[in-house]
């Protein structure tokens, strides 16, 4: 078995269970070893401590297992079915009301680098390192059988995320698969070929079905909308308008899909492809000349701000914090007095303390009194491995403006 060398003391973080190696910690290789082998990671004794993949870069091995096993057919089965366990025993897996959830969230289900995501009969399937993208096949093999039947395609797709590998998006079992999910009752149309991540953002799923709650006589803007989701949630809340902004033509058309899907001619949502500073930056009758007299100078009074990550990495942190300052600054210009402002930040080296620190002096920048009413997280069919704590990446605020 090919093995990693630890330098002496390095082992500590993995005594606690922190599922990475860096590369820096390692001492020496043995064996040939290539990007995506599976590796025995050992102490500087030669001791066995864990089992993992191994690729180039500062991550070097993600551990599959603190235990000496083989990474086989049997391993992945085991693992799939202890994910599947947790999203039963959650109420997921058998909901009739949502047929969309994340089956498999990397570190949090003990498998890092590996995303998967249900959609009614089809499995997205997204690697986020090299071993992973190796034992795609296997995986899919074991996925079908764990889920008896429930799935019966498996889409790959890692060309966003491997893309120095160039790896060819495609159907690893199956050719077609159902394109409208169920959330929570509402159907939306899953692009899983050309949309972003798998094609949907199941990761807002409860923080969807909690603006639904605040939506009722109000006026609402979903910026960074993407497909629509809490567009179409403010819509059944009942809300008075709903407007959903994006810089994506092809997003606003999906947006504009699913809004119809649910609510079919109806007159409250309009869509539009803006760049969201621009939008927020300019009264809406100038920026979208096309609306209604009615919507001059108007003011929302529940806003969604839920972007794109600002920082990919550590060095970006400054100037995404910068951004998320100024962002939500001219929201909270733009919000009605009593207004309800959702913010998130989907950056995971953004802190919770440090995205709340960034609104707060955006709040104090727009001389606005704030209260928080809710602090957001990521579902639970998106777990946190508790010796993993970078597996925190999504944090939101609900905050009442006065």
């Amino acid at each position: 078995m090919k093995q990693i060398i630890l330098k002496r003391g390095k082992e500590e973080s993995l005594l606690r269970y922190h599922p990475w190696v860096f590369s820096g910690a390692i001492h020496h290789a043995e064996g040939n070893i290539s990007e995506g082998d599976v590796v025995r990671v050992c102490n500087a004794n030669g001791d066995f401590i864990a089992i993992g993949h191994y690729q180039q870069g500062s991550i070097a091995v993600r551990v599959l297992s603190f235990e000496d096993v083989s990474i086989d057919n049997s391993f992945w089965h085991h693992r799939l079915s202890n994910a599947l366990k947790v999203r039963q025993r959650i109420g997921l897996a058998s909901q009739s009301s949502t047929t969309a959830y994340r089956l498999v969230h990397g570190e949090g289900d003990q498998m890092p680098g590996l995303i998967i995501d249900i959609y009614g009969s089809m499995a997205v399937m997204q690697a986020h390192s090299i071993g992973m993208h190796l034992a795609r096949h296997a995986i899919a093999q074991q996925l079908i059988d764990v889920m008896q039947g429930v799935v019966n395609s498996v889409y790959y797709k890692s060309e966003g995320t491997l893309s120095f590998m160039d790896p060819e998006n495609g159907f690893i079992i199956g050719s077609e698969g159902d394109n409208i999910a169920l959330e929570n009752g509402l159907r939306f149309y899953v692009d899983w070929q050309r949309g972003q991540k798998t094609g949907f953002f199941v990761d807002q799923r409860d923080n969807r079905a909690l603006l639904e709650q605040y939506a009722r006589g109000r006026r609402v803007l979903n910026m960074f909308c993407y497909t629509g989701g809490f567009s179409f949630y403010a819509m059944r809340g009942g809300a008075e308008l709903v407007h959903s902004v994006d810089s994506s033509a092809k997003a606003i058309e999906l947006a504009r899909r699913n809004v119809e899907l649910n609510f079919p001619n109806d007159p409250r949502h309009e869509a539009f492809c803006e760049d969201a500073f621009k939008f927020l930056d300019n009264d809406t009758a100038t920026v979208n000349s096309h609306l209604s007299p009615l919507t001059s100078h108007l003011k929302y009074d529940l806003i969604i701000l839920d972007p794109p990550a600002f920082a990919k990495h550590r060095g970006a942190l400054h100037n995404a914090l910068k951004g998320y300052t100024r962002l939500n600054a001219k929201a909270f210009e733009k919000i009605a007095p009593g207004g309800i402002l959702f913010t998130f930040s989907c950056s995971q080296v953004v802190t919770k303390e440090h995205f709340r620190n960034a609104v707060f002096t955006a709040a104090a920048q727009a001389h606005r009194q704030v209260r928080i009413l809710h602090q957001l997280h990521q579902p639970a069919d998106h777990p946190i491995n508790i010796y993993h704590p970078e597996g925190e990446y999504l944090k939101g605020l609900v905050l009442y403006v006065e």
